[in-house]
């Protein structure tokens, strides 16, 4: 039987493997958007909004060991604490086993669907136990009763929880080694049924629109479950003239859900672009899913104080010519990165994707999927005309099989995350806390390096014409 020290050691190999690949392969694609052109590209938000956090301790934890093919691999199992940005706390789950965790890692409120738990039939399930246990039900007589258990500790019940959602988001063999967090967590997965996926906190949708100077273009819908959001207009707006409005024209600077937002171009402007950005103050649903970009492991939302969530919209107008509306979300069902282009301007919009070349007519749309290996890293940029240019980057991060020899999460000693500044005080192999000598690696070549299944870059340009040279809870 191989110890945990050991299945960890495998992991921290396969790994550096996977390391040395993607630094390989990105360098060359790296070179390809450094000739791509001069136009600067905005980086474009993957998320339609909601709240972004960073990750810090496994705050409240037991044991569990896993049973993979007669190897025992001991674990911490517990509720990890994020940090809301401008204010707020989040209690979070892991939902991905087989990923490491990032100390100080960023993560973004994101859809099941750009996550491990898309196609995973019992995802409700989970979201079921996140409702029915510790720390929503914070009467631990009462839930230790529905257990069938003499006594529970807030260690016992975290992990015992954890434990539960591991069965059902990463179809782990796993138990609790404390015998009344083992009970609670067979408890909770006897009586999980299906609940429906949690609405966002908020979004925008579109996140990005375009067409004419001289028009009201959008519209922009407000989707949250906050009171109210406030409305930032574009920070240049009085220089620009660039409003935001409702559909009668009319300046806004609140909107509540279902609001739809315009933004009103002088007519006389040249070739632009701009953004709004919406606030608020709420509870994020439970149940929602919290992704990061360096590869550290997926989460799920189990509590959330008051936090502050916000989203973003984009605008870009000209005169003549294509005038395209970029946006792109991550499909974990067909393994890539979903682009959706609109062409709100009267010329057709001409663009190549991954060496087959695809043309949008004068207001039209078309979606396409940009396919990529589980884990791998991807930076690329569109551009288009009058300097126009869009970047989109992240790590592709849908899958959570894996075996004993896979296992990333944080050992029995050691309850905080892997830190990304490598391994800590005395030089101790990070196999030993959980973590992967090469994460740190892989972290990194995930934001630097461009990598999108070895075609590097999508171009776009502009058509060229004679005269020219998107229950129970």
């Amino acid at each position: 039987m191989l110890s945990a020290f050991s299945a960890l050691s495998a992991c921290r190999r396969g790994a550096a493997r996977l390391a040395a690949a993607t630094l390989v392969s990105g360098l060359v694609a790296a070179g390809a958007v450094a000739t791509a052109g001069t136009a600067v590209a905005d980086e474009t938000p993957q998320s339609p909004g909601g709240a972004t956090a960073t990750l810090g301790d496994l705050k409240t934890y037991g044991s569990a060991v896993i049973h993979d093919h007669g190897e025992d691999s001991w674990v911490s199992a517990g509720l990890f604490e994020m940090s809301v940005d401008d204010g707020g706390t989040l209690q979070t789950y892991c939902i991905d086993l087989h990923n490491p965790t990032q100390r100080d890692a960023r993560y973004q409120e994101t859809s099941w669907s750009g996550t491990s738990l898309s196609g995973n039939k019992d995802a409700g399930r989970i979201r079921w136990i996140l409702r029915n246990s510790y720390p929503q039900v914070n009467d631990l007589t009462a839930l230790a009763e529905k257990a069938g258990v003499g006594g529970l500790t807030e260690q016992d019940a975290a992990a015992g929880t954890q434990v539960a959602i591991w069965r059902y988001s990463d179809g782990a063999d796993v138990d609790a080694a404390d015998p009344k967090a083992e009970k609670l967590a067979d408890y909770l997965q006897r009586n999980a049924r299906n609940l429906p996926e949690p609405d966002a906190s908020l979004t925008l949708t579109p996140a990005a629109v375009s067409g004419h100077p001289g028009e009201r273009l959008g519209p922009v819908t407000v989707h949250t479950d906050a009171d109210g959001v406030t409305v930032a207009p574009p920070a240049d707006a009085a220089a620009s003239g660039v409003k935001v409005v409702d559909g009668h024209g009319k300046p806004v600077t609140s909107a509540a859900d279902g609001s739809r937002l315009f933004f009103d171009i002088p007519k006389d402007s040249p070739d632009g672009s701009a953004s709004l950005t919406v606030q608020a103050s709420t509870s994020v649903p439970v149940g929602r899913a919290f992704a990061s970009d360096s590869r550290s492991q997926t989460q799920i939302l189990a509590g959330s104080s008051e936090s502050t969530v916000s989203a973003t919209a984009t605008v870009d107008w000209a005169a003549k010519g294509a005038i395209p509306a970029l946006t792109a979300e991550k499909n974990c069902a067909d393994g890539g990165v979903d682009i959706t282009a609109v062409n709100k301007g009267d010329e057709a919009f001409t663009f190549e994707l991954m060496g087959v070349e695809h043309t949008i007519a004068a207001g039209a749309g078309q979606t396409m999927t940009v396919p990529l290996q589980e884990d791998q890293a991807y930076d690329f940029t569109i551009s288009g005309p009058s300097g126009f240019a869009k970047r989109f980057k992240g790590v592709l991060d849908c899958r959570t099989q894996g075996g004993a020899s896979d296992i990333t999460t944080q050992t029995v000693g050691e309850p905080s995350p892997a830190s990304i500044g490598g391994s800590g005080s005395g030089g101790s192999d990070l196999a030993e806390t959980g973590g992967s000598g090469a994460t740190p690696v892989i972290a990194g070549v995930a934001i630097a390096l461009v990598l999108v299944g070895g075609a590097a870059v999508l171009f776009v340009r502009r058509k060229q014409t004679p005269e020219q040279g998107p229950a129970q809870d």
